[in-house]
């Protein structure tokens, strides 16, 4: 299935260059008078080679339908992350290695789909926000409003995200899981 380079998200197989990539990190760049590209962190599944390469906004990119299977995120031990079936309640564990960028987004009993192919987990689908706690920033101000000035926020899960001045420790915010981005309070 061929979709845009701009829908491409973290997580998701491609085909490209005849091999099949996992899907580490998403940049849209947009350089002064140039045309937008997208900067794609990719792991090819059989090598685990990992490289970088850039992409026109306009690419049709091969999206590889592989076997999804509806999970819920448990906890995460180090490097190893636990997910279960709500249906078998059988556990899968995947390697942050596996999952790349994706784990900055899991909070406990977070509902995701894991890929498979040929029997091997090979990544995540996450859906398109994700509400995180912030856990560290600098105070908010009173009167601020929303506008262009922004602050760092550390969430729950170690992602830095720039938030409104507004935005106050402990308070729940909605992430975009495809660029990392503040959208809301939750």
């Amino acid at each position: 299935m061929a979709i845009p380079a701009t829908q491409m998200r973290p997580g998701m197989i491609i085909k490209h260059n005849e091999q099949l990539h996992l899907v580490f990190a998403v940049e849209h760049r947009t350089p002064g008078n140039l045309r937008a590209f997208i900067q794609a962190k990719l792991r090819n599944v059989r090598t685990n080679a990992m490289f970088e390469h850039r992409f026109r906004s306009g690419d049709a990119i091969e999206r590889v339908i592989v076997d999804e299977v509806a999970m819920e995120f448990l906890y995460n031990d180090g490097d190893d992350y636990y997910f279960m079936n709500p249906e078998n309640y059988e556990q899968t564990v995947l390697k942050a290695s596996t999952l790349g960028d994706a784990v900055e987004y899991l909070t406990a009993n977070l509902q995701i789909h894991v890929s498979y192919f040929d029997g091997v987990a090979v990544g995540i689908d996450l859906p398109a926000s994700v509400e995180l706690m912030v856990v560290e920033t600098e105070p908010g101000i009173k009167s601020a409003t929303a506008s262009s000035v922004t602050k760092p926020a550390k969430t729950e899960t170690g992602l830095v995200v720039a938030v409104p001045p507004f935005i106050n420790e402990g308070e729940k915010i909605k992430v975009d899981t495809s660029e990392g981005t503040y959208l809301s309070r939750a």
